[in-house]
């Protein structure tokens, strides 16, 4: 699976952990479900640490697992590819895609491929929206008391899914001579030749794990809790500046909407994560004027 020659790494393994029938199971699904299981367990012991009631674990989880798949799936092709709205509705809801003579679940000319079109951006405003419903019917607090908390959860499980992104061989870097280059030999036709790139997703992997021990250290200061956005604004500004810095060594993901509607020299991963830091920014600096007290 991995042989080094020379100067490089070469990757080529199998995406797929197992199949049950017209389903296959690959190692990209298991780094979601890894990343949530893991989300579970953290918040549950911020919720026991907190002296706050686990009931609301299970409806939490919930809520964010529908509002982080449902938004990453639309923030897909809203940023990514519109069009498909329109000319391919049926991908863009379910995790099938058109591939002829195969059949599913009755739909001629449809495959099953799980949900491979997933942005970053997308699940990002769809947790915000989903806890927003969460804290009006389960914690009648404010909202940014809950996102404070995910924030601290959030980036291993970021983590988790880049690694798996890294597995499938999808949003690879530039070209690169680095001994730490990496041949994705299953690579997308669509970014190009099969040469040697930047492993980006691991250096976005890394980033998340780093800014997942500052979350921890901060959330560990009482100061830091109590202030409502304080933990969000610190999360959203360093996960999206880790992110834009990342960028510059990805290629870009093929169709890119909003940059090509703006036009500026950024690619649509940067664009769209300038208006999360300066939000960041703003939660930070505005936190010392809303001092949590619970009741």
């Amino acid at each position: 699976m991995i042989n080094t020659i020379f100067n490089f790494i070469t990757w080529d393994p199998n995406p797929i952990l197992f199949e049950l029938g017209f389903i296959k199971i690959h190692i990209y699904s298991l780094c979601w479900i890894i990343a949530f299981v893991v989300g579970w367990y953290l918040m549950a012991t911020i919720y026991k640490r907190e002296n706050e009631n686990n009931n609301q674990l299970d409806p939490l989880f919930l809520y964010v697992f529908v509002g982080c798949i449902l938004g990453a799936r639309l923030g897909e092709f809203l940023f990514y590819d519109p069009k498909a709205f329109l000319e391919r509705p049926l991908e863009v809801l379910l995790p099938i895609a058109k591939s002829p003579g195969s059949t599913f679940l009755g739909l001629d000319g449809y495959e099953f491929v799980g949900f491979q079109g997933l942005a970053s951006h997308g699940a990002a405003l769809g947790i915000i929206i989903a806890m927003y419903f969460f804290s009006r019917k389960y914690l009648k607090r404010s909202i940014l008391w809950i996102l404070d908390r995910i924030a601290v959860v959030v980036p291993l499980g970021g983590a988790a899914v880049r690694v798996g992104n890294f597995y499938n061989s999808e949003i690879v870097g530039k070209a690169s001579d680095l001994p730490w280059a990496v041949k994705f030999v299953q690579q997308s036709a669509s970014y190009g030749n099969i040469v040697p790139r930047h492993p980006a997703q691991l250096y976005e992997a890394i980033g998340y794990v780093i800014l997942a021990i500052v979350m921890w250290i901060l959330y560990s200061k009482e100061e830091n809790r109590k202030r409502l956005g304080n933990l969000l604004g610190v999360f959203l500004f360093c996960l999206f500046f880790i992110r834009f810095v990342v960028e510059f060594f990805k290629e870009d993901q093929g169709k890119e909407a909003v940059a090509e509607a703006l036009n500026v020299g950024l690619n649509n991963g940067q664009l769209l994560s300038i208006p999360f830091m300066l939000i960041g920014v703003y939660l930070y600096i505005s936190s010392k004027q809303r001092i949590f007290v619970k009741a």
